[in-house]
């Protein structure tokens, strides 16, 4: 929607929302890179200056049709809809990054997952779009990894059967749950750090 100035558009009928792609001001004294350390600077981490403050606009699949789709647009300010495109994400991977303390609840009727102690199991859970497979674990770390999707790291604490649990729980399925409870990972993996499950699969 940059082409646009201002206004509401639907796709079959589907509301999209309102788009406004103001550009912002060249004034606003952008930084080149982005560093939080030190002292604060309300300056600090500007960016975008003279860009559109929104360019994309996430429709859902389901809302278009085989053929035949009509996009419709109020313009209040005047653009150019001939300039107006849509992309297509293909999802070829998933990932996941989930620590001991998160909650693991199912919204459907409240029921927790608890451990032997009563707290909440943290789980991971995996799900490829329909019609695909878990093909490949490409990481899996189990401790303190950091990173994130598609650059996930190993930290100083790691269980070195990561890789071997998740594969085995999920290899060859469209989904998979892998909770950080599991007798896989023991329970004396680095004393005194919170652990994480890091996880990146590939779906074909």
């Amino acid at each position: 929607m940059q082409s646009m100035g201002k206004g509401m558009a639907w796709l079959n009928g589907n509301a999209i929302g309102r788009y406004w792609p103001r550009t912002s001001s060249t004034d606003d004294r952008c930084t080149p890179s982005c560093n939080y350390r030190g002292q604060f600077s309300p300056n600090k981490c500007r960016t975008g200056c003279g860009q559109p403050t929104q360019r994309w606009y996430h429709v859902p699949r389901s809302w278009f049709h085989p053929s035949g789709n009509t996009l419709v647009v109020f313009e209040e300010k005047g653009g150019d809809p001939t300039k107006i495109t849509f992309s297509r994400r293909v999802v070829t991977s998933v990932c996941s990054f989930v620590s001991e303390h998160y909650p693991s609840i199912d919204l459907e009727c409240w029921d927790k997952s608890t451990t032997n102690n009563g707290t909440a199991a943290a789980k991971v859970q995996l799900s490829c779009p329909k019609g695909k497979n878990i093909s490949s674990v490409k990481f899996a770390s189990f401790g303190n990894p950091s990173g994130t999707c598609r650059s996930y790291q190993q930290g100083s604490c790691h269980h070195k059967n990561s890789l071997s649990i998740v594969e085995k729980a999920c290899l060859n399925v469209s989904s998979c749950t892998v909770s950080l409870s599991d007798e896989g990972f023991g329970k004396d993996l680095c004393p005194g750090v919170t652990k994480t499950l890091a996880i990146e699969a590939d779906c074909s």
